[in-house]
């Protein structure tokens, strides 16, 4: 191997732990009404003083599931990507598993979505298949894809192609929809149709998958409650939502408008406290903005797009077909929840329950995602271009010409 690789992309690898140590500090600062409640639930009056309440419990866990999620990223970014090709099947067999396992031994965890199986670990109370299951999507149809670029007709047979990547996504899409559990439905969609519109899918396939996901889509709103009260709280939020989404978006919306350009400081908001549900998991974007003001939660939403960016970057300039797709999918999967998020948070979209990688507090999530991490950096220690590099006439190498990016062949 040439001198020059073996170097991993050092903008991803900053940005990355740049927002690990904002999530540390958000989860300190918005903590702390969280761990009361969970540390001391019957007290009457909690204060941190009093010795059966602990005020930091919840950032001690945190720091706990962050020392574990570095531990995955190390463990996969000295793992050599093809490694992920020969037990593709057997994670995404096992992901199937634990998605029905969630049916029989699952719990809501005072949620609608049966989506967590309680381990009873210390500090990792709970997994949730889910996100095991985003994973599993990405490495199979990395796998998928490739063998089906292979053959003569590729992607183009309707029933070779189209047909087996609907029924390899849905093994994995209708059980999370089954809990239900509709953010992660929407990222793992995201997924399955971002790597196949990459893998180079004719775009009358791909016009009758979004077709298809619409139809389907629009039936759910009109049939199942929960997802009915979500978008008409979204779309008529006065007049035809129930209380507990409507009362989300509200406060969310209050939270980002009283940070103002500058943010009332650290540990100062208030809603976090009393008025905002879920203010360190789901909404800790929008609780983080009330302290830390436009100026500075902006800088988030630049991580995000930097990963978006560089992981492109790396999947362009892979060595092989199937680690491009591979950096594809790990790419869309971490951008496509991160702004889903971001979205909630500020009333863009619907409430869809989501955390928000590398900085919501939540095990499952915080593991997988620094385990993706961890594939994307090791893909791009081998890129045949040096896609870490800022010099750009080292970017002007061969190019897989299959690939929609690089134009079909």
């Amino acid at each position: 191997m040439r001198k020059g690789y073996e170097q991993v992309d050092h903008l991803l690898l900053i940005t990355v732990f740049a927002l690990l140590v904002v999530g540390i500090i958000m989860i300190t600062s918005i903590g702390v009404p969280k761990s009361i409640q969970l540390s001391a639930p019957d007290v009457l009056y909690p204060n941190c003083s009093d010795s059966a309440v602990d005020c930091y419990l919840v950032l001690k866990k945190h720091l706990i599931r962050v020392a574990i999620g570095v531990i995955a990223f190390l463990a996969a970014l000295k793992i050599n990507y093809r490694f992920w090709d020969k037990v593709a099947t057997a994670i995404f067999l096992g992901s199937i598993g634990l998605l029905i396992a969630v049916f029989i031994f699952g719990s809501a965890n005072n949620t609608i979505a049966q989506s967590w199986i309680n381990v009873g670990i210390p500090f990792l109370n709970s997994i949730q298949p889910s996100e095991v299951a985003k994973f599993g999507l990405v490495v199979y149809l990395a796998v998928w894809i490739t063998r089906r670029m292979e053959k003569r007709d590729g992607l183009d047979d309707w029933k070779q192609g189209f047909f087996s990547f609907a029924i390899i996504s849905g093994l994995i899409l209708l059980p999370v929809m089954a809990q239900p559990d509709l953010g992660s439905s929407l990222v793992l969609a995201t997924i399955a149709g971002g790597m196949y519109f990459v893998g180079g899918a004719p775009i009358k396939q791909i016009l009758a998958g979004i077709g298809i996901a619409a139809f389907f889509s629009l039936i759910a709103m009109i049939s199942v409650d929960y997802i009915n009260e979500r978008f008409m709280g979204f779309i008529a939020p006065g007049d035809h939502c129930e209380e507990s989404y409507c009362w989300q978006a509200e406060q969310s919306r209050i939270a980002i408008g009283s940070g103002g350009l500058w943010g009332k400081g650290l540990t100062q908001g208030i809603q976090k406290s009393y008025w905002l549900p879920q203010a360190s998991d789901d909404f800790i974007f929008a609780a983080s903005a009330e302290e830390l003001g436009f100026f500075r939660i902006i800088f988030v939403l630049i991580g995000y797009a930097i990963i978006g960016y560089r992981g492109f970057q790396i999947s362009a300039h892979a060595p092989t077909k199937f680690a491009s797709l591979l950096a594809a999918g790990m790419t869309i999967w971490i951008t496509a929840q991160a702004f889903l998020n971001i979205m909630v948070n500020t009333s863009l979209f619907p409430i869809t329950g989501i955390t928000l990688p590398f900085i919501s507090y939540g095990g499952s999530s915080m593991l997988t995602s620094m385990l993706a991490i961890g594939v994307l950096l090791n893909i791009s220690k081998y890129t045949t271009n040096h896609a870490y590099t800022t010099n750009g006439r080292r970017h002007s190498g061969a190019h897989h010409p299959q690939y929609r990016r690089f134009g079909r062949a």
